[in-house]
């Protein structure tokens, strides 16, 4: 199974909708995987049908290989590999590594179709990769995984040890420690030979370069964000890391952002919030423009409610307390 972490990995099929069906679409897609980790995995995979179906029988490769998960675990080998067909066939999966070890996916391996699938999936992989720098793939690769995968574990260390504890703050350590290594190894690649996109370096490496100017210091993400914007030109980055990176330096610079991307938390609370954010009635007319989805979907994963009146009426005092913040 694929989680929310993952969907920069999986190609996309890119579809037009108008915004009821593909709010209806968000919101089955939203059932469906908390049936799937309520382990009811025949219903999930009826909730993604509907998902599909909402949406006139579309949807991502990411959906399609979750129904999938959920197919295969509820003993339905002819749904699950209906989905996997499908991405595999028309929308390019070629992720071989995690089909072949997800652990979902076990029942289907003793099926006939199963060796099809794979075969389908080596293809598509082989034909992509061709032009691929191997050992810069390696690299970023290894760089993407630890990134992510040291931020992946926060909220288990947090619930384990509190968020004020003293594993907490070594954790932190240890993210910062390989953010500043891996910058050392990402900024020379970019100035060697420029921000490479996904046709040299993978979707993961590609992923990887993005992540690391991310978290790297205001300094490092102003020099290179200008590099950035000529790859998004070019198509050898997306637009909607963009968004998150201009997020994030406007915030920084103490200017409101534009899409949405950056979330706060209370340091007395723990609660978060929506950091400021400049002309909150078109956002979403924003976000869409660079690839983003509604906001309100986006708030979901911190169990925000998104109401722009009421942010509007709550923004000046969320500003108030912000500069009270900044200047103890």
């Amino acid at each position: 199974m694929k989680g929310i972490t993952s969907t920069l990995l999986l190609a996309i099929l890119f579809f037009s909708a108008n915004g009821q069906d593909q709010a209806r679409y968000t919101e089955l897609v939203d059932k469906a995987f908390t049936l799937y980790e309520q382990k009811d995995y025949n219903a999930s995979g009826a909730m993604y049908s509907a998902a599909f179906e909402a949406l006139g029988w579309k949807g991502t490769s990411h959906d399609r290989y979750n129904a999938a998960c959920s197919w295969a675990l509820a003993g339905e080998p002819d749904s699950a590999f209906f989905q996997l067909n499908r991405i595999a066939e028309q929308m390019d999966y070629a992720n071989l590594r995690h089909i072949s070890n997800d652990t979902d996916l076990n029942s289907l391996h003793t099926d006939k179709r199963w060796d099809e699938v794979i075969t389908l999936v080596k293809a598509n992989k082989e034909r992509l990769e061709v032009n691929y720098d191997k050992p810069l793939v390696a690299k970023l690769d290894s760089i993407y995984e630890e990134d992510q995968g040291l931020r992946n574990q926060i909220a288990s260390v947090e619930a384990e040890y509190g968020r004020d504890s003293k594993e907490m703050k070594a954790h932190w350590q240890r993210i910062w420690v390989a953010d500043s290594l891996n910058q050392i190894k990402v900024l020379r690649i970019l100035d060697e030979r420029g921000w490479l996109g996904p046709d040299v370096v993978g979707p993961t490496g590609s992923s990887a370069l993005f992540l690391v100017i991310q978290h790297a210091d205001l300094a490092t993400q102003e020099k290179y964000l200008p590099m950035m914007r000529e790859a998004v030109k070019d198509g050898r980055a997306q637009g909607n890391n963009l968004a998150l990176l201009e997020d994030r330096i406007l915030m920084r610079n103490g200017e409101h952002q534009r899409y949405g991307s950056q979330i706060g938390r209370d340091p007395e609370t723990g609660e978060h919030y929506l950091s400021p954010l400049e002309d909150p009635d078109n956002v979403d007319a924003r976000r869409a423009s660079v690839g983003l989805g509604p906001l309100a979907d986006y708030l979901r994963n911190w169990d925000l409610t998104w109401d722009v009146e009421a942010y509007k009426q709550q923004l000046p005092e969320l500003e108030k307390k912000l500069k009270e913040m900044n200047t103890k």
